[in-house]
C-alpha cells in the first residue's frame, strides 16, 4: 500500500489529536499513523482487564530498567493514552514555564503564551470540576489534609456532566480525532511506522506496516511534504533512532516516580473513578493522590507488598489504592536496539529521590489513618504492614532500592525543545535540529518533570505548535 500526504501525523494521543485537528481545519491535508486499533470509547469498561488487553501498549506491562525497575503505562490506540488515564486536568505551573523558558531559550514559552492556548483547549474540549458531592474514596485525601492542616486540591476534568452529573471524559477518540475527520483528516489504524525516510536533511515519508484483524501484515509506503512525531516520550524517541536521528534524542527522560499504598477501611467504598482530589501540601516537589481500585489493581497493589493479603483482597470493597509521587533528580534513557521492536528504557533513581519517596510514603501513611484508614499495605516488598501511626517509622527503614515496587504513568523530555542546541533535540517549536520538515509534539518535548498530569500542557504546546506550522509553511 502507498499513501501520500501533505502532512503525515504519528501518533494520535494528546499531541497528535491536537495537531491533526488544527491542521485538518486549516484545509491541510492530513494523514494520521496510529499503531493501535481505534476502539469505540464506550465499547470496553474503563480502568478494567479488557481495556489493559486491549488499549494498552504490551498490555501495561513495561517498565523502566534501573535500581528499582519502574513500571510505567502508554496507551496504544486511537486516541492513545487519553483513552486510558484519568482525565485530570492541570495547566504547566507558571514558575516552571519561566524557569524552563530560561534554562533552555524557549521562544514564546511565558505563562501568558500558553495559557492562551489553554483557554481555547479548555472550552473546545470541556474542562470541569465534578457538579455533584465528590466520592468518598476522594473526600479521604480532603479530609485527611484538614485533620492534618494540610493543603489539598479538587482538580478539574476533561470531562462534560450531564443535568445529573454523569460525566463523559473528553478522550481525543471523543473529541480532536473526529473534528480531525470531518474537516478531512484520514485515519489509519493498526498502522506502525517502523523509519522515517529522509533525504538531504529533509523527512519524505516513512515506511511501515499495517496488521490486520487475522494478524496478516502489509508493508505500508507513506509518501509527505512535512512528518510531525507525536509518539510520546518513549516511542518518539525510538523511531527518530531508528530513522539515524540521534543527536539529543532519547535522553534525560523524566517522570513522576510513584509509590503506592492500599487502604483498608471499615466501610464499602467506590470504586468506579478514580480520586479527584490531591494533596498539595508539599508540591511540586511531592504530591499525594489516589489511583484506579477496581479489583484487578487492589489486588495488584495488595500483591506489591509481598506479605499475606488474602484477608484483605477477600474484603477488597473496602480497599482503595493511594499514592505518592516525587518529582525526581533522576533520570533515564530510551535507546532503539536494531532488530527489536520495542526500544529498551532505563531510569536512575538517586538516593536523594529514594529519601523523597520514602517521605512521601509516611506522609501518605499519616493522611490515611487521619481519615479513617485501619490498614495500609505499602508497595515495599515485605512491608510492614500499618494500623497506627506509630507503626509509620518502620516504612523509613523498609523502602530500599532492592524492596521498592514503583510506577509511573508520566514519561517526558526526551526530545527537549528550546533554542540551545546543547542541551534540547529540537527547537521551540518541535523541530528537530537538522531537517526543517520533520517535527515532535508531543509529551517529549517538555524539558522536565511537571509535577503535575502533562496532559494539558502536551495540548497547549501542541496548539501552539500547530498554529506555528501553519504559519511558516
Amino acid at each position: 500500500m502507498i499513501l501520500a500526504s501533505e502532512v503525515l501525523i504519528v501518533g494520535s494521543g494528546a499531541g497528535g489529536a491536537v495537531t491533526a485537528a488544527t491542521l485538518a481545519r486549516a484545509g491541510r491535508d492530513v494523514v494520521i499513523a496510529e499503531e493501535g486499533p481505534w476502539i469505540d470509547p464506550d465499547a470496553i469498561q474503563p480502568f478494567s482487564l479488557d481495556e489493559l488487553a486491549a488499549k494498552y501498549r504490551h498490555r501495561g506491562l513495561a517498565a523502566a530498567l534501573g535500581q528499582p525497575g519502574i513500571v510505567y503505562a502508554e496507551g496504544r490506540c486511537v486516541g492513545g493514552s487519553t483513552e486510558i488515564n484519568s482525565g485530570l486536568y492541570h495547566r504547566l505551573p507558571p514558575d516552571l514555564a519561566d524557569e524552563w523558558r530560561a534554562t533552555y531559550a524557549i521562544d514564546e514559552f511565558s505563562p501568558a503564551v500558553l495559557d492562551g492556548y489553554a483557554d481555547r483547549i479548555e472550552a473546545e474540549l470541556g474542562v470541569s470540576m465534578l457538579p455533584v458531592a465528590s466520592p468518598p474514596s476522594s473526600a479521604v485525601l480532603a479530609d485527611g489534609a484538614a485533620k492534618l492542616g494540610w493543603r489539598a486540591v479538587e482538580f478539574a476534568r476533561v470531562f462534560r456532566y450531564d443535568a445529573n452529573g454523569r460525566g463523559t471524559k473528553q478522550t481525543m477518540a471523543r473529541t480532536m480525532i473526529p473534528r480531525a475527520v470531518a474537516d478531512g483528516a484520514r485515519v489509519v489504524p493498526d498502522f506502525r511506522i517502523d523509519r522515517l525516510v529522509t533525504r538531504d536533511g529533509r523527512a519524505v515519508g516513512a515506511k511501515g506496516h499495517r496488521t490486520d484483524p487475522d494478524g496478516h501484515r502489509e508493508p505500508v509506503t507513506v509518501t509527505a511534504d512535512h512528518v510531525i512525531v507525536c509518539g510520546g516520550a518513549i516511542q518518539t524517541p525510538a523511531l527518530l533512532q531508528r530513522s539515524g536521528i540521534r543527536a539529543n534524542i532519547g535522553l534525560g527522560l523524566k517522570f513522576h516516580p510513584t509509590i503506592k499504598v492500599a487502604a483498608r477501611f471499615p466501610s464499602a467504598f467506590d470504586h468506579d473513578d478514580v480520586p479527584m482530589h490531591r494533596v498539595t501540601e508539599f508540591s511540586p516537589y511531592l504530591t499525594i493522590g489516589g489511583s484506579a481500585s477496581r479489583r484487578g489493581q487492589v489486588a495488584l497493589a495488595l500483591a506489591d507488598s509481598g506479605v499475606d493479603y488474602h484477608d484483605a483482597l477477600a474484603d477488597w470493597e473496602n480497599v482503595v489504592v493511594y499514592y505518592a509521587a516525587i518529582r525526581g533528580e533522576g533520570s533515564g534513557r530510551v535507546i532503539a536496539i536494531p532488530g527489536l521492536s520495542a526500544p529498551l528504557v532505563s531510569y536512575r533513581v538517586t538516593d536523594a529521590d529514594l529519601s523523597r519517596l520514602a517521605r512521601g510514603l509516611v506522609h501518605l501513611g499519616e493522611l490515611l489513618l487521619a481519615a479513617g484508614a485501619t490498614e495500609l499495605y505499602p508497595s515495599i516488598v515485605g512491608g510492614p504492614v500499618v494500623r497506627a501511626p506509630a507503626q509509620l517509622v518502620e516504612w523509613w527503614d523498609a523502602l530500599s532500592r532492592s524492596r521498592a515496587n514503583l510506577m509511573t504513568v508520566h514519561l517526558t523530555s526526551t526530545v527537549r525543545m528550546g533554542e540551545d542546541r546543547k542541551l534540547t533535540g529540537a527547537d521551540s517549536f518541535g523541530r528537530v535540529w537538522g531537517h526543517g520538515n520533520l517535527r515532535v509534539s508531543d509529551a517529549s518535548l517538555i524539558p522536565d518533570a511537571p509535577g503535575v498530569n502533562p496532559q494539558a500542557a502536551i495540548m497547549a504546546l501542541a496548539s501552539r505548535n500547530a498554529e506555528h506550522f501553519l504559519a511558516t509553511t
